[in-house]
């Protein structure tokens, strides 16, 4: 129970914090194409200024949400916000490739605010309304799109792509005024050791994955090099979960992901993420690729950014949809509904994608499917942990999704980079094809799983008692 008040300005400013996060997460995505004209890159290269930010965000996500557990979460949030700040100021700077994606990969660090907003949330708020804040919280990650894509759009088309990363830091300044003036300070707590180790072989880890990823079609996917890489970095990726089950203060707490419901929903979260970034990669190329020689359709950056609006849209009717379906099957419906759903948008990808109102449709199906599974993950996490483990479980949550974010990156990068016949500067058709026939898959594994492991013990919950999106 809060012992004071709270400012009846903490909720829109906690959801104005979880916007930007969505905001400088995405930045980069429709921007992509633009940055290779602008600093002489390929694809490929240019694909870092958006793979970056999320590789950073999935290991500074435990990193802050650690940090941010004790009485120092006012404070951390206000250092977050000024480190993004800094980042959009370097990649907006007309040095390079090199310093864009320095720039970003500092703005990536904002991606673990998320789980402390939440944390705020359930502390300071009481009842629907802590509930209520949650579930908002849990998918600004993709709603807050609908904003960023079409406004990086607008301002890039006007002023070229660096007043775009210009825009976001002054987005990312107006949070850091907003939250310096409402956030109200923790309540007291022990502050716990930072496990730099754990963040050191995450990172690693993830590191070499995405770079065998990234590279690959340059070393060979035959290559020993990628695949002693891939293996290395796995390797790094096991010693690090057995080090986090064994550190007396471990970076992430792996074993509060131990029962099925919280199996269920990490793994989900993960799968969700990759599919969900196969299709933002990859649309706003296709949109943008000239559109004689070749399927792209030949639009402005700034439609490519509008193509992405009904995705965002859909996404806050999918979270009340979602708990519409909990309420009369159960919240363990929602996972393997929400998946078949965003399977069926990457079939319509598959089949069409030549006209702008067909890539308008498969992105409002994508984003009903994602904005479900996001609104159902926070209950299911928060149901199986104490209170004061609300910020370690969340953000283990929320490493997943970057994780699956940052691997759906690289993997449509690698896809299209693959499908570029040579000579040319634009996939072909049938990089489109293969994104939308994987994406369809994994997505039907993700139903199949979600289906499996619920307990055993589950009930249905009562009405009005699950936390799923409301807005």
């Amino acid at each position: 129970m809060p012992t004071t008040p709270p400012s009846r300005a903490l909720v829109p400013v906690l959801l104005f914090v979880g916007t930007v996060v969505a905001v400088i997460s995405s930045l980069g995505a429709p921007l992509i194409p633009s940055i290779a004209a602008s600093t002489g890159a390929s694809l490929g290269d240019a694909q870092w200024a958006l793979t970056v930010t999320l590789l950073v965000g999935a290991v500074a996500t435990p990193v802050i949400g650690r940090l941010g557990d004790g009485p120092r979460r006012r404070e951390v949030v206000l250092v977050v916000l000024a480190v993004v700040t800094l980042g959009g100021v370097l990649a907006a700077l007309p040095l390079g490739l090199g310093w864009v994606v320095a720039g970003r990969g500092l703005q990536g660090v904002g991606l673990g605010l998320t789980p402390l907003a939440i944390a705020t949330a359930r502390e300071a708020l009481e009842g629907e309304r802590s509930r209520g804040t949650v579930a908002a919280l849990s998918i600004t990650v993709v709603a807050g799109l609908g904003l960023g894509y079409p406004l990086a759009g607008l301002v890039a088309e006007l002023g070229g792509v660096h007043a775009a990363f210009w825009a976001g830091a002054a987005v990312s300044c107006a949070a850091l005024v907003a939250a310096a003036v409402v956030l109200p300070p923790a309540r007291r707590g022990t502050p716990r050791p930072l496990d730099v180790v754990g963040a050191v072989l995450l990172g690693a880890g993830l590191a070499g994955v995405l770079l065998a990823l990234g590279e690959a079609g340059t070393w060979g996917w035959a290559s020993p090099l990628t695949w002693g890489l891939v293996a290395a970095a796995v390797l790094v990726l096991a010693g690090w979960a057995r080090w986090e089950l064994r550190a007396p203060a471990p970076l992430v707490d792996l074993r509060l992901a131990r029962g099925r419901v919280a199996v269920t929903a990490h793994s989900a979260a993960l799968l969700v993420g990759l599919t969900n970034y196969l299709l933002l990669v990859s649309v706003p190329v296709l949109v943008q690729a000239p559109s004689v020689g070749g399927p792209g359709l030949g639009q402005s950056v700034l439609v490519a950014g509008l193509a992405l609006l009904p995705f965002s849209a859909a996404s806050v009717l999918g979270g009340r949809l979602a708990r519409v379906l909990a309420d009369r099957a159960g919240r363990l419906a929602v996972l393997p509904v929400a998946a078949l759903v965003q399977a069926a948008a990457f079939v319509l990808f598959g089949l069409l994608h030549a006209q702008l109102w067909q890539v308008f449709v498969v992105m409002a199906v994508a984003g009903l499917g994602v904005g479900a599974a996001f609104a159902a993950f926070p209950a299911l996490v928060i149901s199986t942990v104490p209170p004061a483990e609300t910020g370690s479980a969340t953000s283990l949550n929320q490493v997943l999704r970057y994780v699956g974010f940052a691997l759906g990156s690289a993997v449509a990068a690698a896809v299209l980079a693959a499908a570029t016949p040579g000579g040319a500067a634009e996939p072909g058709s049938s990089g489109y094809t293969t994104i939308a026939a994987l994406g369809a898959a994994v997505c039907l594994g993700t139903a199949v799983l979600a289906r499996l492991l619920p307990p055993r013990s589950a009930r249905r919950p009562a009405p009005g008692r699950l936390d799923h999106a409301r807005s």
